[in-house]
C-alpha cells in the first residue's frame, strides 16, 4: 500500500486526508497552521509538520498532495519532484502557463505521476454523458452550456471566479466535446459584494468556439445565494440536463400535433422526458483512486500535467479577454 501525504490542510486538504485515510495509507500531513495540522492530524490518527519540506525528507513517503493556494503550487510542486515525490496537484496546476510547464516537465524528467485536481472529470454522470455523446444516442452535439453558481466561499484567497469556478467548467467542457478551443470571448466583473473584493473578478461569463463550429457557454458567479452545478447539451435529437450533484442526466424530446395555424398559443406538443440516475460517488475518492493506480500501474492518470495546461490556456484566456474587451484566439 501507497504511502500518502497531504501538504495543506485547508477544506480541500482535509478531504484529501480523509480519503486517503480510508483508501490508503496516510503517514503525514503539512500545514504551516499548527493549530490546524495538529488537530487534523490527531482526527486521523498520522503525523504533522509545519515545515513541508522537512516532510519531504521522509524516506516511507511516496506521494503526496499538494492542496495549499495556487501561488505555492509551483514551489511545493517542484520540491516534492525534486524529493522523488509522486504528486497530485489541486486545480489549477499554476497561475501561469510557464510556471505549470516547469512542474510538468519536472515530473516528467523525473519519472513521476503527476496528477491534476479538476475533480468535476471524475464526476460519474460526466462518463456516462460521453459514452453517449460519443454513440450519437442524442443526435448531433450543437451547443454546450454550463452554468456554476453559489455564494462566495471563504477558503478562496489568491483567485477569482474564473480559475476557481470556471476553470472546472473549461475542463469538462473540453472532454465532453472532445475538440481544440480556437476563440475565447469573456465578459466579467467585480462587484465587490463577495469577499474577494473588487481585486478579483466575482462573475464571469465565458463563450467557448469549438474547431467545428460547436459553440460552448459558461456562466460562473460567487454572488447567487443558492448553488447551482448543471450542463444543458443543445443535441440535434434531445436537448440533455446534466447535474453534477444530483449525478443525473434528463433527457427531453418533443413533437407538434396537427395545429391550428390561426392558434399558435395552444400549440399542441408532445413531450417526452426521461431521467438517468447513476449510482453516486464521490468524485474526490474517485480522482485520488486514479491517482494512486496511475502510480502503481505506471500508466496516465486521466488528467496530466499536459491535459492540465492546455485547460490553464484557456482559463488565462478567458481572463484576458475580458480585460481587454475583446476575442482571444489560441
Amino acid at each position: 500500500m501507497l504511502n500518502i501525504g497531504v501538504i495543506g490542510v485547508g477544506s480541500m486538504g482535509q478531504n484529501h486526508a480523509r480519503i486517503y485515510s480510508e483508501i490508503g495509507n496516510l503517514i503525514g500531513l503539512a500545514d504551516e497552521n499548527k493549530e490546524t495540522c495538529t488537530g487534523i492530524a490527531e482526527k486521523f490518527k498520522t503525523n504533522w509538520y509545519t515545515d513541508y519540506k522537512q516532510f519531504l525528507k521522509n524516506p516511507e513517503l511516496d506521494a503526496v498532495s499538494i492542496a495549499t493556494p495556487s501561488s505555492t503550487h509551483l514551489e511545493i510542486g517542484l520540491a516534492a519532484i525534486e524529493a522523488g515525490k509522486h504528486i497530485l496537484v489541486e486545480k489549477p496546476l499554476a497561475l501561469t502557463i510557464e510556471d505549470a510547464q516547469k512542474i510538468v516537465d519536472a515530473a516528467k524528467a523525473q519519472g513521476l505521476t503527476l496528477a491534476v485536481g479538476h475533480v468535476e472529470r471524475y464526476n460519474p454522470i460526466i462518463d456516462v454523458t460521453k459514452n453517449v455523446l460519443e454513440n450519437k444516442q442524442f443526435g448531433d452535439l450543437i451547443s454546450i452550456s454550463s452554468r456554476r453558481v453559489s455564494s462566495f466561499p471563504a477558503r478562496i484567497k489568491d483567485v477569482g471566479v474564473i480559475m476557481d469556478l470556471g476553470i472546472h467548467d473549461i475542463d469538462v467542457l473540453r472532454y465532453l466535446v472532445a475538440e481544440k478551443v480556437i476563440n475565447v470571448f469573456a465578459l466579467a466583473g467585480a462587484t465587490g459584494n463577495s469577499s474577494g473584493g473588487k481585486d478579483m473578478e466575482d462573475h464571469a461569463s465565458i463563450l467557448l468556439d469549438f474547431e467545428s463550429d460547436i459553440s460552448g457557454f459558461i456562466e460562473i458567479n460567487w454572488l447567487t445565494p443558492m448553488k447551482v452545478r448543471k450542463v444543458s447539451l443543445t443535441c440535434s435529437k434531445n436537448f440533455v440536463v446534466m447535474d453534477y450533484m444530483d449525478q443525473s442526466l434528463e433527457i427531453s424530446s418533443s413533437s407538434i400535433m396537427e395545429y391550428d395555424i390561426s392558434n399558435l398559443f395552444h400549440l399542441p406538443q408532445k413531450y417526452d422526458i426521461k431521467m438517468i440516475q447513476v449510482k453516486r460517488e464521490e468524485p474526490l475518492k474517485n480522482e485520488l483512486l486514479d491517482f494512486m493506480s496511475a502510480i502503481e500501474s505506471k500508466s496516465a492518470p486521466k488528467i496530466t500535467g499536459d491535459d492540465a495546461i492546455e485547460t490553464l490556456r484557456i482559463a488565462k484566456a478567458a481572463m484576458e479577454s475580458y480585460k481587454k474587451k475583446q476575442k482571444i484566439e489560441l
